[in-house]
């Protein structure tokens, strides 16, 4: 089972993480100094026949520069007030002159998991605070705690995911101790095995780590743990047992509850097909059902009973499969829940187990219909899923099979944009855009929540981004609709659009933020590549009309492009009316990758089409005012 307890080591539980490591002294290393370092981190689990366990950590951190002071200065332990016990056997620092600084009682308090978001079901989720006094440059912290857990998340079962923080380790050893007759399985990637040694009933596990150094995160990459260190140990032989061990407990004698069968069937009584009724109760659960953000894995992985949830009106994931898994079943509509990694991996461990690279979260998927439903995606329209969970494995818990969510879905954008400059300089803008696909939903969620004073931030930010300066009022469809295209449009004024004496370079622009120039931007927000990426595509097709007075001359009008590659096919165009004195700019752009994680050998055969398309997307229209 997944066990969080330190800050330092990137794991789901915590809300108030901390990033890990630190650095090695400084004759080790060249370059600047890592704010802090991880000098020690030993960890003892210690399981028993049912799973539950203890858990043993001792560790010493050290600030090397002013910023590491924040990093090792409060430690936080997460626990399950139902279910387990934390004792800090021990806390103090020392400060660069040998100086030691007890922990006092008084700096040792439990706070509300943050993510608990003050539902009452949740409140057994705390931190344990601990708060170091005397820490500055040059202090390490110690701490040493006692963790002992009566309930494990799984019954009889103990698996463990850990991946080491962006920072050096020196010393960092894992140590499992469990019965001789469970089995503990393992997926290591940068923690060294040494052989298990067995005697007097029980076996001893250990995997040590430690790391200098740790590359730079480029731009939009996947999660470390897909390419980088981790570790996943798991007494679960393989997926189907895995899957067994949350299908039985998940079991629900309220799914059928007269509440739960009523609501699910006149909410749908207008719905002519299954597809329909499945979108109904889906739109219901997403926007009634609030999504209280705790990981699966963090405590026993049982979801609470259908009948309570639907009561409270809130859940986690778990609870929001279980609900709509109910309602669904009420109008004769099949789903099982699919467990995920939820989040920047894209990836399993080869053993299974609850973890932040691993299993942390579930979804619906409906057989029938041939599609995932995730409901705790609030913004996310019936049909689609939120980008933090396409492209990766799926555990379905039924079959106990390995499946996978799509790779790519469609994403549609259409932009038209006109400028009327006047004479002096200043213009009239008019913006009109349609989003279709998976981000339609989104950006009418975004402004359904958005109140009036909120839109006008929007319209100026949209502006701001753009690199334009004026005012600017923002108006939409309707934004009670649940799925479809959806509208936006911008109309304002913009200020020296046209210098009134001298030459201007003008943007060609064919849409404000968010469009053609910005994706590109976006994939090419680094040069090189040396890790997996985020690569997401989509239709894009932008208009804009430039007016400009009689009193401008058109001087210089860009070329037009044409860029056909492997993943892109661009085409851009540039008319100029001397009649009228009107720019008419066209962008058009299709971008398909066929999955949603690129590799860095994409990136290069990317490299030089983008760089094409970007430097037309920054094109420039050169005008001059007529002397006055």
């Amino acid at each position: 089972m997944h066990h969080p307890s330190h800050h330092f080591l990137r794991r789901i539980a915590l809300a108030c993480m901390l990033a890990a490591g630190g650095a090695l002294p400084a004759s080790a290393v060249s370059g600047p100094q890592e704010p802090s370092t991880v000098v020690s981190d030993v960890h003892v689990f210690v399981v028993a026949e049912d799973g539950s366990l203890t858990e043993d950590d001792e560790t010493i951190l050290r600030a090397n520069t002013p910023a590491g002071i924040d990093e090792i200065a409060q430690r936080y332990v997460w626990f399950d007030k139902s279910v387990s016990k934390v004792d800090i056997v021990d806390a103090y620092a020392i400060d660069m002159n040998g100086v030691r600084h007890a922990v006092m009682p008084d700096q040792i308090r439990d706070i509300q998991e943050p993510r608990s978001a003050g539902a009452p079901t949740f409140q057994d989720a705390k931190l344990r605070a601990v708060i170091y006094p005397g820490v500055g440059t040059g202090s390490s912290v110690y701490l040493r705690f006692h963790k002992s857990q009566s309930a494990p998340v799984v019954a009889g079962q103990f698996n463990y995911f850990v991946e080491p923080g962006r920072r050096p380790v020196q010393s960092q050893n894992l140590i499992f101790d469990l019965p001789a007759g469970k089995t503990l399985y393992a997926d290591a990637r940068g923690y060294v095995a040494r052989p298990p040694v067995t005697e007097n009933g029980r076996t001893r596990y250990q995997f040590d780590y430690s790391r200098e150094r740790f590359e730079r995160v480029e731009s939009g990459s996947v999660g470390y743990a897909q390419y980088g260190d981790r570790l996943m140990v798991s007494t679960f032989p393989d997926f189907a047992a895995f899957a067994a061990s949350y299908r039985e407990p998940a079991a629900d004698p309220t799914a059928d509850a007269p509440a739960i069968r009523d609501l699910a069937r006149s909410l749908t009584v207008n719905d002519t097909d299954d597809r329909a009724r499945a979108k109904t109760l889906y739109d219901w659960v997403r926007r009634n059902i609030r999504y209280v953000a705790l990981f699966i894995g963090q405590s026993p992985a049982v979801p609470h009973r259908g009948a309570d949830i639907l009561a409270n009106r809130y859940g986690d994931c778990k609870d929001h499969v279980a609900l709509y898994g109910a309602m669904l079943a009420a109008v004769g509509i099949r789903s099982e829940p699919a467990l995920i990694a939820l989040g920047s991996v894209y990836t399993l461990p080869s053993v299974p187990g609850y973890g932040s690279g691993a299993i942390n979260h579930v979804i619906t998927w409906l057989p029938d219909l041939n599609l995932y439903a995730d409901s705790t995606a609030a913004s996310v329209e019936f049909g689609y899923l939120p980008l933090t969970d396409m492209d990766r494995p799926t555990l379905l818990v039924d079959s106990g099979t390995l499946a996978r969510t799509p790779a790519v879905q469609p994403l549609a954008r259409d932009a038209r944009l006109q400028v009327d400059v006047a004479s002096g300089g200043t213009a009239a803008l008019s913006y009109w855009v349609q989003d279709a696909g998976w981000s339609a939903e989104m950006e009418r969620s975004n402004l359904r929540a958005a109140s009036a004073q909120r839109r006008e931030m929007i319209a100026a930010d949209r502006l701001r981004a753009t690199g334009l300066h004026g005012s600017a009022t923002l108006a939409t469809s309707d934004v009670d609709a649940t799925g479809g295209p959806f509208v936006t449009t911008i109309d304002g004024s913009l200020d020296d659009v046209v210098w009134p004496t001298g030459t201007t370079a003008l943007p060609a622009l064919s849409s404000l933020s968010g469009g053609i120039a910005t994706q590109v931007r976006n994939w090419l927000s680094e040069r090189e590549r040396a890790q997996p990426y985020v690569c997401v595509g989509g239709d894009f097709d932008e208009v804009s009309q430039i007016a400009l007075p009689k009193d401008v001359r058109v001087i210089e009008v860009p070329d037009g492009a044409d860029v056909a590659g492997r993943f892109f096919d661009y085409r851009s165009r540039y008319l100029f009316d001397p009649s009228t004195n009107v720019i008419q700019v066209t962008r058009r752009l299709r971008a398909d990758f066929g999955k949603q994680v690129c590799s860095p050998a994409d990136f290069e055969a990317a490299l030089a089409p983008l760089k094409r398309i970007e430097r037309d997307t920054q094109s420039q229209i050169i005008v001059k005012a007529a002397a006055r």
